[in-house]
């Protein structure tokens, strides 16, 4: 990803959690990541995120989206050799709309569709549709992708700890750490 893509996704996060009125310090501003998820196409597939904690036993986020940005199909399985169960996420949708998908009965009519070209790559249809205020947990290892609404939003994650180097993305394609490029 180009230095400038990620330092303007940085700004408009931003922007988003003033426009929701989520007050960040200076040095959550800072660490503010954006992930692109290795494929150099942000504004369909990617998201923005404050990591407040992530410890052994829990993890606190804010995730950002921009309009029908999508964050691909993935699972946070377990590793028994590294003695990690897996995460147990919950979602709470603070801003916008977030179109959870998930395993289960597919929805008749999705109201969201992945990136043009990425179809393959999703294969969990059941629709949760999360508006401020609402909030869906999810078990470990469960395959699960999301997309925002036509406004954006900010979707608070409370989690067991977070190991996203251990996440495992339906798409081979799909590297979880940003490289960045002048």
């Amino acid at each position: 990803m180009k230095k400038a893509v990620y330092e303007e996704a940085r700004r408009k996060a931003l922007e988003y959690f003033e426009r929701a009125q989520i007050v960040l310090t200076e040095s959550e501003k800072e660490n503010l990541e954006v992930a692109d998820f290795g494929l150099d196409d942000l504004e369909r597939t990617g998201l923005q995120l404050v990591t407040y904690v992530n410890t052994a036993r829990c993890c606190a986020k804010e995730m950002v989206l921009f309009p029908r940005q999508t964050c691909p199909e993935h699972r946070h399985a377990p590793l028994q050799e590294i003695g990690f169960i897996g995460k147990e996420e919950t979602f709470r949708c603070r801003y916008g709309t977030c179109y959870l998908y998930i395993e289960g009965e597919p929805a008749a009519s999705p109201a969201c569709r992945p990136p043009e070209g990425s179809e393959a790559w999703y294969t969990v249809w059941h629709e949760v549709v999360l508006h401020p205020g609402e909030q869906y947990t999810m078990q470990p290892d469960t395959r699960h992708w999301f997309q925002a609404g036509d406004e954006g939003a900010i979707i608070s994650e409370f989690s067991t700890q977070s190991r996203d180097d251990y996440d495992i993305f339906t798409d081979p394609n799909i590297c979880r750490l940003p490289t960045l490029e002048d």
